[in-house]
């Protein structure tokens, strides 16, 4: 207690003149500005007689002389100052009270203390420039407003979880990858085993099943860790009740592997399911990629080919992430192959790109279809074209030769090399023409297109049709 008090008052030096002595005008305003960075003279009327500043950054003050003091702060400081001037001047200096200078750039707080240098004398204002200390104090108060937004949205979250977990008719639960310890469980789980509320929490779920051997499930269990894909394995629950499907499928929560436990009939899962495993299987195993969205165009699922075309990590990285993300230009094919899509059903060859963020655009192509069930699914077959055109046989570079040839570019090239194309065609046909015409006499046909002798060689030379004229240019 005596401590406290002895730190709470101010202990002057010993020997006061031998320390500050005669002090010159000089070393008394360095002794001022040292304590702060704005000395106010203040007149018995509470009037700025002078200034000092001792801050490069701080605003030209000159215009507070001959200015009341209050009249230079802001509307909320100025009882701050009325209260200050009206203080009993004393022996100790008066306590830091922060008050706000309006100005072009914002309000200036400073932190001020009155001080009284004795009867006659005006009294000095130390003020010591906050700008800083308010600035970090004000990063502090977003910070913890966003941290306090993030924790709502997060309990609201929570909750919106933990009413849909609560609402599964199927019994599910969350157990501890390692220990296999049952983390959480809903009602029906509880209904499921006859067991109390809050009696399975923290039980090995080994344990709690039973109809399954504790090795099996070990093995189970490990091999989803390993793979990060589900599995599934049959359990009897009680003896002469139908199997049921455990379905455990791995998750990662606090740096930790965790598994959501679905049990359901065997005869709505197992039977299913395993007329699925082949063909899940099939789209796994093919050598093309393959992706599933659903109706918003965010992938469900996908293959291992999709994976390591797009350069992902895992499954679980690209799982819920827009399709357009990873191929099409932006905002454009993925959004016309949607349309496609709606429209009539399927979609055939569209020629785009595959982009990754660290991956260099590949030239694709994609062929995708759309389910009717409701809501909708899409699903996309994926194949480079550098891979297509290893595979075709050579072919000549004959341009199209019907309007139908030049249409079934449109998606598979941009327009402004569909028109280059249908220009080059138009061109060959009118010199062709003009060729049988004059009875492939090159100078009567250059006349008739209205080109000049050297303009017409040069467009033969570029379509290949040098081999179509004979030698009649000097009858013309």
């Amino acid at each position: 207690m005596i401590k406290d008090e002895l730190l709470a008052t101010p202990m002057p030096f010993r020997d006061l003149k031998g320390v500050v002595g005669t002090l010159e005008i000089g070393a008394a305003l360095a002794l001022v500005l040292a304590a702060g960075d704005i000395a106010l003279a203040l007149d018995s009327d509470g009037v700025i007689s002078d200034v000092s500043v001792s801050v490069d950054d701080m605003p030209d003050l000159s215009g507070w002389i001959g200015r009341r003091w209050e009249d230079t702060v802001a509307l909320d400081s100025k009882p701050k100052i009325n209260e200050m001037l009206a203080s009993e001047p004393s022996g100790t200096p008066e306590r830091w009270r922060q008050v706000n200078h309006p100005g072009p750039d914002g309000n200036l707080p400073i932190h001020y203390r009155l001080v009284d240098l004795g009867e006659g004398n005006p009294r000095m204002a130390i003020g010591r420039d906050v700008r800083a200390w308010a600035s970090l104090q004000q990063r502090l108060l977003q910070t913890q407003q966003s941290l306090e937004r993030d924790y709502l949205k997060l309990r609201q979250t929570e909750a919106r979880f933990r009413l849909l977990f609560d609402m599964i008719t199927d019994p599910v639960m969350v157990i501890d990858a390692g220990t296999r310890r049952i983390t959480a469980a809903n009602p029906a789980s509880y209904r499921l085993f006859g067991a109390k509320a809050g009696t399975l929490e923290s039980r090995d779920l080994a344990n709690v099943i039973g109809g399954v051997s504790r090795d099996d499930l070990i093995a189970s269990l490990g091999g989803a860790t390993a793979t990060g894909e589900r599995c599934e394995m049959d359990i009897n629950i009680t003896e002469g009740q139908p199997p049921m499907l455990l379905t455990a499928m791995p998750f990662r929560q606090d740096n930790g592997r965790q598994f959501m436990i679905r049990l359901s009939q065997s005869g709505e899962g197992a039977g299913k399911t395993s007329d699925q495993r082949p063909l899940h299987e099939l789209i796994e195993r093919m050598p093309d990629a393959f992706v599933l969205t659903d109706g918003e165009m965010q992938i469900i699922t996908a293959n291992s080919a999709f994976i390591d075309l797009v350069h992902g990590s895992s499954k679980e990285a690209i799982t819920g992430q827009p399709l357009g993300r990873f191929i099409g230009r932006p905002g454009i094919d993925v959004d016309l192959m949607r349309k496609q899509l709606d429209a009539h059903g399927q979609v055939r060859n569209a020629t785009t790109i595959v982009h990754a963020d660290d991956a260099i655009e590949e030239a694709i192509e994609v062929s995708g279809v759309k389910t009717d069930s409701q809501g909708g699914h899409y699903g996309f077959a994926i194949r480079t074209v550098s891979r297509r055109m290893r595979d075709l046989p050579p072919a000549d570079r004959d341009l199209p030769r019907s309007v139908d040839q030049l249409t079934e570019l449109v998606g598979r090239m941009p327009l402004r090399e569909i028109v280059r194309e249908s220009t080059d065609l138009i061109e060959r046909m009118c010199i062709e023409a003009a060729l049988a015409y004059t009875s492939d006499n090159r100078a009567s046909a250059a006349e008739i297109l209205g080109l000049s002798r050297q303009s017409l060689y040069s467009k033969l030379h570029r379509h290949g049709l040098g081999n179509l004229v004979g030698r009649k240019d000097e009858l013309g």
